[in-house]
């Protein structure tokens, strides 16, 4: 899975959510402006979160957003994924797509991206978002 921007605000967002989260919702604006991510890209990323399940909004003068999982059982690959399945992508690590790829069922170098990335999706699969938030303490 390819570490997009928008994967890095969504994992950012994540981590600041878990980390300001109380009992009231947090607002947007307080995640963007803490994270460096832009308002208008934070607010379809987070839409994206609730569809996932991951995040539960609030509307109104004290709406915002909460976390649904604890962080110490959300982990960076449940945030990745939500995205990949929102988007509906099937990235490899040598193409932009599969889909578009010359040298499609006869590459030679696939069982190595194939390896690469599930070397990679096991480190996003065991590290949780506590951990992150423990790691910046």
């Amino acid at each position: 899975m390819l570490v997009t921007q928008k994967k890095q605000y969504a994992l950012r967002a994540i981590f600041e959510l878990a980390s300001q989260q109380g009992d009231e919702p947090v607002k947007t604006s307080i995640i963007a402006e803490a994270q460096a991510i832009p308002l208008r890209f934070l607010e379809v990323i987070m839409g994206q979160m609730k569809r996932a399940g991951l995040v539960a909004s609030k509307r109104g003068f004290f709406g915002g957003y909460t976390l649904i999982p604890p962080p110490d059982r959300l982990c960076v690959g449940d945030i990745f994924r939500a995205l990949d399945k929102e988007e509906n992508t099937q990235a490899c690590m040598a193409c932009a797509s599969k889909g578009n790829c010359s040298f499609l069922g006869n590459c030679v170098f696939m069982d190595l991206w194939d390896q690469a990335q599930c070397a990679m999706d096991a480190v996003y699969d065991r590290t949780t978002i506590q951990a992150l938030i423990d790691q910046a303490e």
